[in-house]
């Protein structure tokens, strides 16, 4: 997925229906994700396809959001 996808402007959060942002992947172990900040939780994108069942979210730690922040593409 890339950051000027237009699918982005439309996708939101299943739990609170707000935006969620794109973080790229950060080496080759890892892959994409899509994160909304508000909430603490990821989603991953699997094949190209955001997983967007509230059971698919994880919740993450405050350092792990801190890092997510950093990593958010514009």
């Amino acid at each position: 997925m890339k950051p000027d996808d237009p699918l982005l402007k439309i996708l939101a959060c299943p739990l609170d229906k707000g935006p969620l942002h794109l973080v790229p992947a950060d080496g080759p172990e890892q892959t994409e994700v899509l994160y909304n900040p508000r909430l603490q939780r990821r989603y991953p994108i699997v094949d190209g396809i955001p997983q967007l069942l509230p059971s698919s979210g994880e919740q993450v730690s405050d350092d792990e959001h801190n890092e997510l922040l950093k990593r958010t593409a514009p």
